[in-house]
């Protein structure tokens, strides 16, 4: 009960809660069946936005099929409730069920698309439906549509015109807003997250990207089903026009009005879109002006969505006391293995090149378990490329890298961060608008069994994810951060934001932590604790490879250490053989009297 309260009474809760209220009683106030239906179909166009959230908002993939979902939902219902005379537990079941399967038919190869070649292959899409519909007349009535739909019936019950329909809609409006809240919050909700902003950074902790994506498609099309058969429900009509683009259009405007990845702005960007044009009527010819305007202003003044606008007032105006933060919790080190004789890390005779660039020419190499490896060269000598090889960003053109005597080079990325390879990047790749806490904690995802099932079925607050912000303060301890743990991390100065990234990429619990210039940003202080901590880690057992200019850092703390030139491997050793070789000299250290002169 008291978790319950405190979430309600965070953030712009308690505005949402009132006005979730007062819409609830606006239908007392209406006096004409006029009003009704155009609140009625706020609702609907609320759940299609509310479906539109799930691929748009979350997954940030900008589809433009939501409208073809919706369409296809519709002429479902109107088919069979014409020609087939069937009620609402059939057309309404049905209507979900086929855009759930055409979205699954098409999510396989529209899905590996990418930013506007995604958009125009959804488009694509949309208008192959549209030509199918006009052209099948016997069955969609062609042109001219379908009329005389059947009112909404379940069961042998009618549901009556008026209060009964506008009551049944909005009923399914809030089931919707609920089941979107449930899918969307805790761990799950902290992977979609990062999958959104830093798609890179999801598939080093061991995210399937394209599983969420994927999921997220589908919840799109059921939503888009439902709003498109209550809709012909509604109408007691269906056309082409519920295929066309102007239903995608009004879906995307309410989505960016209302704020894409809030459930309240669906709601309040569906009000305002369908309301707006009835307001500004008696401005008559001059309204849609006066409405093109209003949208304008909207965007411009709150480019995260209304929702998001009242939001950085309530920091900004009522800034709220921090939370208590979790008691940390060790880690289950499910990974840990004895320390074996044979190399944990090994890299065989690797290319790999970019057109006619040779970024890595038969580079082999090997990791023992705790040892701690640097890694040098020149910049643009390969360093970074071949860890992008290890970790699956890169494919290798031949050659072959194994962890543990298992080959992982055929692997995708997601797959190798869960096999234990972990690490961080030479750009830092962090959300900003996370918190510190939340940026290790999604990290833990692979281990918590996150999913689907598991984030809608949990409790009022999901057990996976206090486990893993409980985890995640343990380890910003361990890299003596935990103080900032509330902190956004885009207002942390760089070199905590490398310490950021470390925790985050041992939460993974690795057998290898790849560290791509960690000592950046510290001063020597800092970079004395740093280097204190990784030796802490490799006696217990992990293995480091550690990129790095600083070599007053990196000399004392490897162990063994190699040098890349041009895509080649031009010495492997001990720190001071490789301080002493010429070819390393010539090609990175350079010599004092070079230096002086």
């Amino acid at each position: 009960m008291n978790a319950a309260l405190n979430w309600s009474m965070s953030g712009v809760r308690p505005l949402l809660i009132l006005g979730s209220v007062l819409l609830a009683l606006w239908p007392m106030l209406m006096t004409s069946a006029y009003e009704m239906r155009i609140f009625t179909i706020v609702g609907i166009y609320a759940l299609l936005a509310l479906g539109y959230q799930f691929i748009f908002g979350h997954s940030g993939a900008l589809a433009l099929t939501q409208g073809t979902f919706f369409g296809v939902g519709a002429y479902v219902t109107g088919v069979l409730g014409v020609k087939y005379q069937l009620g609402g537990e059939f057309t309404v079941l049905l209507s979900i069920a086929l855009p759930l399967a055409l979205a699954a038919l098409i999510a396989a190869p529209v899905l590996r698309l990418e930013s506007h070649y995604f958009a125009l292959a959804t488009l694509g899409v949309g208008q192959v439906v549209v030509l199918v519909v006009v052209a099948w007349q016997e069955l969609t009535g062609g042109a001219n549509g379908l009329s005389g739909i059947p009112g909404l019936t379940l069961f042998g019950f009618e549901v009556t015109k008026g209060y009964g329909t506008m009551a049944a809609v909005w009923a399914c409006v809030a089931a919707g807003a609920f089941l979107s809240w449930r899918v969307t919050r805790g761990l799950y909700g902290a992977a979609l997250h990062i999958s959104r902003e830093n798609p890179i950074a999801a598939l080093s902790v061991g995210i399937d990207t394209a599983k969420l994506r994927y999921a997220m498609f589908l919840f799109s099309a059921m939503f888009a089903g439902l709003a498109g058969a209550l809709y012909a429900h509604t109408l007691r009509v269906v056309s082409p026009e519920a295929l066309e683009f102007p239903i995608m259009v009004a879906c995307l405007t309410i989505t960016v009005v209302g704020g894409r990845t809030h459930i309240a702005g669906a709601i309040l960007g569906a009000l305002l879109i369908v309301n707006l044009p009835e307001w500004f009527r008696a401005m008559e010819k001059y309204y849609l002006i006066a409405y093109g305007l209003a949208l304008l202003a909207m965007i411009i003044a709150a480019p995260y969505g209304l929702i998001g606008l009242l939001e950085q007032w309530r920091a900004k105006l009522w800034p709220e006391t921090p939370r208590t933060l979790p008691k940390a919790e060790p880690l289950r080190n499910s990974r840990a293995v004895e320390r074996g004789s044979g190399p944990l890390l090994e890299i065989r005779d690797v290319h790999k090149r970019f057109g006619g660039l040779k970024a890595l020419n038969g580079i082999t190499l090997t990791v023992a378990q705790g040892e701690i490896f640097g890694l040098i060269g020149p910049n643009g000598s390969g360093k970074t490329t071949l860890l992008n090889v290890i970790t699956g960003i890169y494919r290798a053109d031949s050659g072959g890298v194994s962890l543990d005597g298992v080959g992982i080079h055929a692997k995708p990325s997601f797959a190798i961060a869960q096999s234990g390879i972990a690490r961080t990047f030479q750009n830092i790749n962090l959300v900003d608008e996370m918190s510190v806490l939340d940026n290790v904690a999604v990290a833990r995802y692979g281990f918590e069994n996150a999913g689907l099932a598991q984030t809608v079925a949990a409790g009022w607050n999901d057990p996976a994810w206090q486990r893993a912000r409980a985890q995640a303060i343990h380890l910003l301890d361990a890299l003596g951060v935990a103080g900032i743990a509330q902190s956004a991390a885009g207002s942390l100065a760089y070199g905590l934001k490398r310490k950021v990234e470390i925790a985050r990429a041992l939460a993974l619990e690795p057998k290898l932590l790849l560290l791509d210039e960690p000592a950046a940003g510290l001063n020597e202080s800092e970079q004395l604790d740093l280097a204190q901590r990784l030796r802490a880690f490799a006696k217990g057992g992990l293995a480091i490879l550690v990129i790095e200019h600083n070599m007053p850092f990196l000399m004392p703390l490897a162990e063994r250490m190699a040098c890349l030139d041009h895509g080649d491997l031009i010495a492997v050793g001990a720190p001071a053989d490789i301080r002493a070789n010429p070819l390393v000299v010539e090609a990175y250290l350079g010599s004092p009297e070079k230096t002086s002169a």
